[in-house]
């Protein structure tokens, strides 16, 4: 039996980064994808555009948490919303395509994320987009804020799918391009259209991005911004190709929806980045209280915490997203995955422990 997350009496209360949604709407995009939209809780809901934030929900009386970019924007849209691609065999896009209804009430942890930017109304930027599959999901929510917030601005998209019924948001895509046409270029890339699709199609390659920077770029703008978001293989081929042509990293945002951490750790393992394989006692402060534990060697330092009964935040538990952050003050860790930060943030010590193990015994991390 399916039902939405309700904490026990027994349970320790959440902490600030928690709080609950209720759900006014579900729009169908497309056979395999829903929007969720929620009601504004009070305060409003204070999100930046491109962030995600992490659902928490009991099914079948276990608790799972899954972290779901939101499409809209907090200058163009009264009600913050998600969207939902099903996956074959997965628990919650289904649960989460199939069970839901208005008016039920989710609880959700925070947004964060760093898939964002800020914007003026001075700004003379040429932005472009390049999405496959769900991952126009926070890219939506991007173009939406440019186009109401910087009228110097232009705005070039690729969107890569898999047919025509499968383009998520295409009635909102087509409705924003005839609004701004001046300003919102949209190229669809179909891999398997119907036949009597005259656009783009086949698998995106790098002739193909090449080809649409070439096409679409603007002269009269002052500087160029790129936003990837998809399946590893659009993600991959993408950045490749900007790296190609020179494009500064420094310009380049990326947010990826998949990670390989035991492929990672294992190429790790062969050159030698991971240390030796030693169970290590650690100490991790949440919210101000100090738990000490030990961390096995086929342990992540989340996973040994959430074994020993700590309350440590926490959503993908693949290194993409920011939810299980902690800032490292003393002893080493080697880190399996850190896409889900920023260089400043690394930096400055964060890390990220759900990709993280323990490499020293005098660990000490601070998780805010």
């Amino acid at each position: 039996m399916f039902n939405l997350f309700k904490k026990k009496k027994s349970e320790p209360s959440r902490g600030d980064q928690y709080l609950s949604l209720k759900i006014r709407e579900i729009v169908k995009e497309t056979p395999d994808t829903v929007s969720i939209y929620f009601e504004q809780p009070e305060p409003y809901l204070d999100y930046k555009p491109g962030q995600f934030i992490t659902v928490i929900l009991d099914i079948n009386g276990k608790e799972e948490r899954r972290s779901y970019s939101l499409c809209t924007s907090p200058f163009v849209d009264p009600f913050p919303g998600i969207s939902v691609k099903r996956v074959s065999g997965g628990i919650v896009s289904n649960y989460l395509n199939d069970q839901l209804r208005p008016g039920k009430t989710m609880e959700i942890m925070k947004p964060m994320g760093n898939f964002t930017k800020d914007f003026h109304s001075k700004n003379n930027i040429q932005y472009f987009m390049i999405a496959g599959g769900s991952g126009i999901t926070p890219i939506m929510g991007l173009i939406k804020s440019i186009l109401i917030n910087e009228p110097s601005s232009k705005v070039t998209l690729l969107f890569c799918s898999r047919n025509e019924e499968q383009i998520i948001f295409k009635k909102n895509i087509d409705l924003l391009a005839s609004q701004h046409p001046e300003k919102l270029e949209v190229i669809h890339n179909l891999s398997q259209p119907s036949a009597d699709w005259t656009g783009m199609k086949g698998r995106l390659d790098s002739t193909k991005v090449k080809e649409v920077l070439s096409w679409s770029e603007d002269a009269s703008k002052s500087e160029k911004r790129y936003f990837v978001c998809g399946p590893e293989g659009l993600m991959s081929t993408t950045l490749n190709t900007l790296k190609e042509l020179n494009i500064p990293e420094s310009i380049i945002h990326e947010e990826s929806f998949y990670s390989d951490l035991d492929a990672k750790e294992a190429a790790m393992k062969a050159s030698g980045e991971i240390g030796p394989s030693l169970t290590r006692e650690i100490t991790v402060n949440v919210e101000g209280q100090d738990y000490t534990y030990e961390v096995a060697p086929d342990k992540t330092i989340l996973e040994a915490g959430l074994d020993n009964n700590v309350d440590m935040p926490y959503s993908c538990q693949s290194g993409l997203c920011t939810a299980c952050r902690g800032r490292l003050v003393s002893g080493k860790v080697d880190m399996i995955e850190d896409a889900g930060l920023s260089a400043g943030e690394i930096a400055d010590g964060y890390i990220l422990c759900c990709s993280s193990k323990a490499a020293s015994s005098d660990i000490k991390i601070i998780i805010e």
